[in-house]
């Protein structure tokens, strides 16, 4: 039998209007057949917010003014909405049904993947990490370490999931240290990965449609 995987769809962004109505961050190419109304969501939220366990249904999906925008069931006033600002919607996904999207993957498609840099395999994928920002290869280095990898074009130009590896191409000082200027300091091992608010989509992207 198929095993299961949680795939990442979308994120609740803004309450709008006052009937309950919560326009969306989509990370999916298909909203029409993922939000159909009778569809449910497992949530990514808080242990605090009271809808902590709670499954989500949707009752309508619509655009507006180009912007994605959903109805739930139970939610049925902009106080309730508010309530669920920034969560995140995962649904189940059979592990051997493909993506529908190009240049996108599942994230058990992606973890174990060696990672190759001018034909030397420099580490291994250990999982993925989502920001709203972008996401994130986790790489583990041969030292042990792990290396956080953006998951955008111009780093990661090719993904081979068949050959069992995916090609990058890293700036400077992503998977080394850089020699150190007589009057400058070291340059750090990896980079910071900072996650704020931004709807920014990357070039490439797994799906946590994860």
């Amino acid at each position: 039998m198929a095993g299961k995987t949680q795939l990442r769809v979308g994120r609740l962004v803004k309450a709008h209007g006052l009937k309950g109505a919560i326009k969306l961050e989509l990370y999916t190419d298909d909203p029409a057949g993922r939000f159909v109304t009778g569809a449910t969501f497992t949530l990514q939220v808080p242990e605090s917010s009271p809808w902590h366990g709670k499954p989500l249904t949707v009752r309508e999906f619509r655009w507006m003014n180009s912007h994605p925008v959903a109805f739930f069931d139970g939610v049925e006033d902009r106080e309730t909405a508010e309530e669920l600002i920034r969560a995140i919607l995962w649904i189940d996904q059979d592990t051997q049904t493909a993506p529908v999207e190009d240049d996108a993957w599942f994230d058990h498609q992606l973890v174990g993947l060696d990672v190759v840099r001018d034909d030397t395999i420099v580490g291994r994928v250990i999982r993925v990490d989502h920001f709203p920002a972008q996401d994130l290869l986790i790489v583990r280095v041969a030292s042990g370490e792990e290396v956080l990898v953006p998951f955008v074009k111009a780093i990661v130009p090719e993904v081979d999931v068949p050959a069992g590896r995916v090609v990058v191409t890293p700036p400077a000082g992503l998977f080394e240290e850089l020699p150190a200027d007589d009057d400058a300091e070291p340059a750090p091992r990896t980079p910071s990965a900072e996650v704020d608010d931004a709807e920014d989509s990357s070039d490439s992207e797994a799906l946590s449609e994860d």
